[in-house]
């Protein structure tokens, strides 16, 4: 088993990572206390769907707390929400992750039950039909089902009823020529309705595997008994070697986009949608990090102050920006819920905007910047549950976690020519997709 160490920015002790033969990683963190977070992460998500499984992840995270052979469906979280654990799990673009946090109980039974359990469900689900529920025709009103199919089905619907979700899902769909990530991550009510148990299955066994697998584990312990335990408890059995993978990042369109879509609303929404950095580019995710927060975060931000706070006609009723970090380039967005009638000058007002970053950053909004980004990421130090997320992505998305060691060092680096520089580059309103959603029937 290879063993490595990290230093890791404000906990005590270095962090473990050790890698095992059949390439599952565990990864070992100290934080005082009594809380113990136990997670897994899982090198899937929508990356590895296509337009005839789109939703598959999500729906498989679903549908792997349906029981294993030793334990049935609702067992895994009555024992643990008894001893108040918080359990849990999410899909996105790039993963998909499973988490227990919970204090570790006399003799640590608590924590040893939690990786039993945990382990158990990540290499033993059964995900049986009469939990999922049977394929259907989804034209079919008759159907009145509620197992797991049809509860991701309302959870889709009633998503996508959402004027953000539509907005947004029209500029991302837009953003990319091939790439996966064009696609929703919670799939259709379409292929929902139809997948079956065995491509479920397939799916799984598929990526599943122990060489996308890195599982964490954050608290106050003995770190050769946990290892003993987590490796003892990890029986991966036979599994394939996960598939090769062969995505290249797309570039950004070659000119820019503009969409317009409309609904039964009462106000209209837009969304910019920039391509950015890769995740491992940390210096530039920094950069956009940064971007976001002068641009559009809180109502010190230019946006808030120069679009809301003093324009002399209500123009914009909500307005910021964020940057969201995948593996294989991030996002930039600009989202705003604006006055209808003032469609064009809206428009015009954010490009203004984004123009004027591009040409000057004082040292005031700076230093402010800074201070947001070194704060938010002391503050992931602070709980089991946020250092075992932020190693997750580090371990997941990045591959590396020695980047964490390095975040605060780029952000005391950066300077407003690079936070320029980085919006030149990547704020190109020639390669913007421009997504707006009007209410029905008004020009």
């Amino acid at each position: 088993m290879k063993k490595t160490l990290v230093k890791y920015p404000f906990l005590t002790r270095e962090v473990e990572i050790y890698e095992q033969d059949n390439g599952h990683k565990i990864v070992l963190a100290h934080k005082e206390g009594d809380m113990v977070n136990v997670s897994s992460w899982v090198k899937t998500g929508s990356i590895n769907e296509n337009d005839k499984n789109n939703g598959i992840s999500h729906f498989l995270e679903h549908l792997m707390f349906k029981g294993t052979h030793k334990h049935k469906a609702g067992e895994f979280d009555k024992i643990l929400e008894a001893k108040g654990a918080i359990v849990n799990a999410a899909t996105w673009k790039d993963y998909t992750f499973y988490y227990v946090t919970l204090p570790k109980g006399e003799g640590d039974e608590n924590f040893n039950t939690a990786i039993e359990l945990h382990a158990d469900m990540m290499t033993d689900p059964v995900i049986p039909d009469y939990e999922m529920g049977a394929p259907f025709d989804i034209n079919d009103k008759n159907v009145t089902d509620k197992r797991e199919r049809h509860v991701v089905i309302e959870e889709i619907r009633m998503r996508k009823d959402q004027p953000w979700t539509k907005v947004y899902n029209a500029t991302n769909h837009a953003m990319y020529t091939s790439h996966p990530y064009k696609r929703d991550v919670i799939g259709t009510p379409e292929i929902i309705s139809k997948v079956p148990q065995q491509e479920i299955m397939d799916y799984y066994r598929t990526f599943y595997s122990p060489k996308n697998v890195t599982t964490i584990v954050v608290g106050d312990f003995d770190s050769e008994k946990v290892l003993k335990k987590v490796t003892k408890e990890f029986n991966w059995g036979e599994r394939p070697e996960p598939p090769i993978r062969n995505i290249q990042p797309d570039e950004p369109v070659k000119e820019q986009v503009y969409i317009e879509n409309e609904a039964n609303i009462n106000s209209s929404f837009m969304m910019f949608g920039f391509l950015g950095a890769q995740a491992k580019d940390l210096r530039n995710v920094i950069a956009l990090e940064m971007l976001a927060i002068i641009l559009g975060e809180g109502t010190s931000s230019r946006l808030y102050q120069n679009l809301i706070e003093n324009q002399e006609e209500q123009i914009f009723n909500v307005i910021d920006a964020e940057n969201y970090d995948f593996r294989d380039g991030c996002n930039f967005f600009v989202q705003a819920n604006f006055n209808p009638e003032y469609k064009e000058k809206a428009i015009e007002l954010v490009k203004c905007e984004i123009e004027k970053v591009k040409e000057n950053i004082t040292e005031r909004e700076l230093n402010k910047a800074k201070k947001k980004v070194k704060s938010r990421f002391a503050c992931e130090v602070e709980t089991v549950s946020d250092i075992g997320e932020t190693i997750g992505y580090y371990m997941t998305v990045c591959d590396d976690l020695s980047l964490a060691e390095e975040y605060i060092p780029l952000c005391e680096q950066m300077t407003a020519q690079d936070l320029q520089e980085a919006a030149k580059k990547y704020l190109d309103l020639n390669h913007a997709v421009i997504s707006v959603l009007r209410p029905q029937g008004q020009e």
